[in-house]
């Protein structure tokens, strides 16, 4: 029987998820999950009066949220000390990566990212129908001169830089950072994902320039304020390109629940650097049990560590997999070379407990 046709870009895509999730991995295990480690959430979540907040906001959802999220957009830019004009709110940063490549990169044009860099905005990029070009890292971290010198040589649409970087946990200084959006070419827009920027240490984020043309920066509440669930990010940039957002985005995207929480997080400063303080000890200790068991932490600017196992891939992804056998949620690297190393989000105590016993019981069998 005829029928519909998937269009010309889609059709030539395969089924996928950029991130396969914790509940996927327990349904085709089998083994209950008991520690959610793996997918760089904050484990000790949102403050109590976000949580207030957004139970409140709940007795109203038989309404929509405000499809120009107005208060939010206020909340953020007074947070920042910068106009609301050159802030706008999306369902994480997912979304508006998603939405920064349909509005900058046509079908067909070229977009430079890191080789081993966030799958989800490569899942965009397809998506979209543009070419991927890719450098590979430097030392661990994302190649910085490298991108820009692809950025130029490709005549690229889009260039990519995560800072700090997932999945390597690393970062560049601010004055490294400026110098690569200096070297890129003003008909290339500049993404600067700074998800993880409230965990970087300081000197690592260069000073809001929001007259510049061609730059981007997305950040979330995912991370530091433990909204993951409630998906609420926002891109920061000039006025103008701020307002594109307006032509492709879901207008109703962000839940009044969402909305409201993320309000009330930026509200609470005292939770965001207790929360802050909780993930570095929790880090410390999960490099710790790392060493412990022979395995060596890498520096990290974000709410996980890597973990480098000392061999390859193929033994980084044996102990992935015996550790989802213990419940344990994990996840690696999934290009060589970075695949020498595991992921392994911030954790409770009880967390890092069960991580130390399962740890230690994988590299005993995969020792025999």
């Amino acid at each position: 029987m005829p029928r519909p046709q998937l269009s010309p870009i889609t059709a030539l895509l395969a089924e996928a998820v950029p991130f396969v999730g914790p509940e996927a991995i327990a349904r085709q295990t089998g083994v209950a999950l008991q520690a959610r480690i793996g997918a760089n959430e904050n484990p000790f979540g949102p403050a109590p009066s976000v949580i207030a907040a957004m139970a409140a906001a709940a007795r109203e959802s038989w309404h929509y949220g405000d499809p120009e999220n107005h208060d939010l957009r206020v909340a953020i830019a007074n947070h920042l000390a910068i106009p609301a004009a050159n802030v706008m709110p999306g369902e994480g940063v997912d979304a508006i990566l998603g939405m920064a490549v349909r509005l900058f990169a046509a079908p067909g044009s070229t977009v430079v990212t890191s080789l081993g860099g966030y799958p989800t905005f490569n899942y965009h990029i397809a998506g979209y129908g543009a070419r991927m070009h890719t450098v590979p890292y430097i030392g661990d971290r994302e190649d910085i001169d490298a991108l820009a010198r692809a950025a130029r040589e490709t005549e690229a649409a889009m260039v990519y830089l995560a800072n700090p970087d997932n999945p390597m946990g690393s970062w560049w200084d601010a004055a490294s950072v400026e110098r690569f959006i200096a070297a890129i070419p003003e008909s290339t827009m500049i993404v600067l994902d700074e998800a993880y920027g409230e965990f970087a240490p300081e000197g690592t984020l260069p000073p809001l320039d929001l007259d510049r043309p061609n730059l981007l920066r997305m950040r979330t509440f995912s991370k530091a304020y433990g909204l993951a669930g409630a998906r609420v990010g926002y891109v920061l940039g000039d006025s103008q390109n701020v307002s594109a957002f307006n032509r492709i985005r879901n207008h109703f995207g962000i839940s009044n629940v969402a909305q409201s929480g993320a309000i009330a997080a930026l509200a609470d400063e005292s939770h965001l650097q207790w929360s802050m303080a909780a993930v570095r000890a929790a880090l410390d200790d999960t490099a710790a049990i790392a060493r412990r068991h022979g395995l060596e932490p890498l520096p990290t600017a974000t709410n996980f560590v890597a973990i480098d196992c000392g061999r390859d891939g193929v033994h980084a992804r044996a102990i992935v997999d015996g550790l989802a056998q213990h419940g344990v949620f994990i996840r690696m690297p999934g290009v060589t070379g970075l695949n020498r190393c595991i992921r392994v989000s911030a954790g409770t105590e009880q967390d890092r407990a069960l991580l130390d016993r399962a740890l230690g019981d994988v590299l005993a069998t995969l020792a025999r």
